[in-house]
This record gives structure tokens, sequence and C-alpha cells, in this order.
């Protein structure tokens, strides 16, 4: 059996691309490094530089905070990991719940459709403060008092709307021939939405909710406002008694190097997708 070998129009074809590539690359290269160094020298010629830079970019104060706010961003990501899951699944029932047309279950219906409209019209930061400080002023027993658990509620509550939304526009994207087809095989409902809608829904829905999930990570110092000494906490400790903003700038470094990774793989995944459906 012959093997089979590249005509010689393929290989020029594929050696113009591989040129065509480098090109493009190294043209991006200098114009960022050009971009780069031109932002450098404008804003070091600034005349409010000195003081910016002894106020934000103080390298002992650098020192002396990196430990307590990387202690205080530990709880951020353990905020993050509870409430991701819970958020998946208030927003898969919620979606379900909108999705149930038998008149019988309407209550339920108009239920899971006030909670999304209410939990994605009130700012995050209301929600938290509302859990904050109004359940434990419930005194009902078995209310949770720890500040973190309060703040994993409240976002919790307020992100399940959104996701939710993102559950619902990926089973209404798939094909109602789908549905019919599952139905006729005798399948009910329930094994209908099981194994042939939310398979498909949910690899549509992957991109959009990590890009909810982005905005989760960054919103997790939101809790601050309530009292955890999570990272943005403990960077107002140091500002307050110092009078230096550099603090700020390490909790901020900090999330960037969590959520930028997470925001490559979202776009990674959305290319791919893209390139699945031939678009």
């Amino acid at each position: 059996m012959s093997e089979w070998v590249k005509s010689e129009r393929q290989v020029k074809r594929e050696q113009v691309r591989r040129s065509y590539a480098r090109r493009s690359a190294s043209i991006a290269t200098a114009s960022t490094i050009v971009f780069i160094v031109l932002l450098v020298w404008l804003v070091s010629r600034s005349p409010g530089w000195p003081r910016v830079r002894a106020t934000f970019f103080d390298g002992g104060q650098f020192a002396e905070a990196l430990p307590d706010v990387l202690e205080g961003f530990l709880l951020n990501i353990k905020i993050f990991l509870i409430a991701e899951p819970l958020i998946l699944i208030v927003g898969l029932l919620v979606a379900l719940a909108r999705g149930v047309r038998t008149p019988a279950f309407f209550p339920i219906r108009a239920l899971a459709t006030l909670y999304t409209d209410v939990f994605r019209g009130v700012p995050t930061i209301l929600v938290i403060y509302l859990i904050g400080f109004g359940l434990p002023a419930l005194r009902l027993q078995g209310i949770p008092t720890d500040l973190a658990t309060l703040g994993i509620i409240a976002l919790t509550l307020s992100y399940g709307g959104y996701v939710a939304e993102v559950f619902r526009s990926g089973i209404e994207s798939v094909h109602p021939s789908q549905v019919a087809a599952a139905r006729s095989l005798g399948l009910s409902h329930v094994k209908t939405m099981r194994f042939v809608v939310l398979p498909q829904a949910t690899r549509r829905v992957v991109p959009p909710l990590l890009n909810d999930f982005v905005s989760l990570q960054k919103d997790t110092a939101l809790v601050a406002t309530i009292g955890p000494l999570e990272a943005l906490r403990q960077a107002q400790i140091h500002a307050s008694s110092t009078f230096n903003y550099t603090p700020y700038l390490v909790a901020a470094l900090l999330f960037i190097l969590l959520t930028i990774p997470m925001a490559r793989f979202t776009d990674h995944l959305a290319a791919r997708t893209r390139r699945r459906r031939g678009a």
C-alpha cells in the first residue's frame, strides 16, 4: 500500500501559510512592544507620577501586605469553589422550572420567573447586604451566623438568576425535532430532558457559564462589605493603617492571576465551538 504524499502545490501552500503566520506574529509583537514603551514613557513623564508611584507602587508596602492579602485571597477562592456548584444547581433547577408547561405547575413556574426577575434586577452588593445583615436579624434557629457562609448564600442567590437564564437559553436552543424524536421513541418528558436536551444544552452554554464564573470570582470581593477577612478586606486594613494604597494593587494582581487563565480558557472553548459549527 503506497504512502500518501503531499503534492508540490500543497507543500507550497503550507509554506506560504507558515510564512504569513510568522510575519503576522512578528508585526504583532513589535507593535505591542512599541505601544507598551510609549505608554510607560507617557505615564512616567506625567507631573503626578512620583506621587502615584509612592502611593501605589511602594515595594516595601507590597512585601508587607502580601502575606495577609494572600491569606485573605484563599478565603475568596474558598467562597468561589463552594458557591460555583451551588449556583449551577440553583440555576439549572430554576431553568427547568421555567420550562414546565403543565398548568398544575404554574405556581412553580411563576415563582421561578419572579426569582429570576428579582435577583437579576437587584445589584449583587445589595443582595449581600440584605442577606448578610437581614438573615441574622431574624434570629431563627438554624440560620447561619458565619459571615463567609452568608456571603456564599448571597452570591448563590444573585448569580443563580443569571445562570438560570443561561441554562434556559441553552435548553431553548435545542431544536424541537430532538424532543419530538425522543418522545416518539417512548421517552418520558423527564428522560427526554435528561438524556437528549440537557446534554446538548450544557455543551452549548459552557462558554457563557465560564464568563459568569469569571465575574463571580471578582465579585467574591464584595463579601468584604459584611466583614469577612478576604483579600480586599485585608488590603483595606493595611491601607487604612499606612495611608498607602499598594495593598490594593496586591489584591488586584492576585485576582488577575486567577481570572486571566479562566478568561483565556473561556475564549478557547468559544473558538472551538465556532470551529465545530463551521463559523
